[in-house]
């Protein structure tokens, strides 16, 4: 009986690096989904900063384009 509780304690490099992708896919998951909720709570609120549009306008008149 003791044989067989060894054979399911054993963990492979794979293993352990399997289970470090998930918990650094998991992280980023929850910091990305976290960061898209926040942002629309603050939107609902009127929380969020205008900014301001750093480019000038690229219409081109008709007399500048000959």
């Amino acid at each position: 009986m003791n044989k067989f509780l060894t054979i399911f304690l054993y963990f492979d490099p794979g293993l352990g690096a399997m289970i470090a992708q998930a918990v650094v896919a998991a992280a980023a998951g929850f910091l990305l989904f976290s960061k898209n909720v926040w942002y629309k709570i603050k939107s609902f609120l009127g929380l969020l900063k205008e900014e301001e549009d750093s480019f000038d306008s690229i219409d081109i008149d008709d007399e500048d384009a000959q």
